[in-house]
């Protein structure tokens, strides 16, 4: 009970500190509509339609995993922050595992990306997306375990890393190959074999592959029951290795 009561506080601390930072919460869903609406409308009006689908509205659910990937990675910055006031320290030495700890923030970051996807999955009619009941759980549930995993990546850099500025550097350097070799801007079926293979041993494809499918009913790349295993198994993998990180982790 006491693990249980300590993940619940965790988890709780940084839904707080994500709902009283409101410039953060504005932030993150301005960035996404930029892109529909400026790189969506623009690049839109030379392309007439992609598998039969408005360029605009086949973008949204890439750009819908974009805002969870670059908050997500960036949430990490708040384990060097934390160590940086002895917050992570007073954390650190309390009667939990590491696990529970790591498990609490993973949690904690993964309901502040939920939170801001929803913003853009309530415009999303603005954009010709309408969604059903059905459609809405079988999205949240994708972005879940997706952003579970991605959360992970941000926390074991911040567990590895001493200074914001570094931390900047290396998740841009992971954030940007990601997003741009996910199929997010583009079909991923005609590219030249060599570009394939990076799209394909990216997991974050398979997430835009399967939400595409779920949201506009477009043919997939992959097979379902590949998107949804791999998917899986990116989330379950990151959060092994992110428990590892926080183990081994120095104040």
């Amino acid at each position: 009970m006491s693990e249980l009561s300590g993940l619940y506080a965790i988890w709780y601390r940084e839904l707080k500190v994500f709902i009283r930072e409101r410039s953060r919460i504005v932030s993150s869903a301005v960035s996404p509509l930029m892109w529909l609406v400026v790189f969506g409308t623009g690049l839109g009006a030379s392309i007439s339609s992609v598998q039969g689908v408005d360029y605009q509205s086949y973008i949204y659910p890439g750009i819908l995993v974009m805002s969870i990937l670059f908050s997500s990675v960036f949430y990490g910055v708040y384990v060097v922050w934390d160590r940086k006031i002895d917050f992570l320290k007073e954390v650190l030495v309390a009667p939990l595992s590491r696990t529970t700890i790591f498990l609490g923030k993973a949690l904690g970051g993964t309901t502040d990306a939920m939170i801001e996807s929803l913003i853009l999955i309530a415009l999303g009619s603005f954009f010709g997306v309408h969604f059903t009941l059905l459609m809405f759980l079988y999205t949240m549930a994708i972005i879940f375990t997706l952003t579970l995993g991605i959360v992970s990546i941000g926390l074991i850099i911040g567990s590895l890393l001493s200074s914001p500025e570094g931390f900047g550097l290396i998740s841009s350097f992971v954030t940007f190959p990601i997003f741009f070799l996910s199929g997010a801007l583009f079909p991923v079926d005609n590219l030249p074999r060599w570009l394939f293979t990076f799209v394909s041993i990216n997991p974050v494809s398979y997430g835009v592959d399967l939400l595409r499918g779920i949201i506009l009913g477009v043919p997939l790349t992959f097979s379902p029951m590949l998107d949804v295993s791999v998917i899986i198994a990116f989330a379950a993998v990151l959060v092994a290795l992110g428990t590892v990180a926080f183990k081994k982790m120095k104040l």
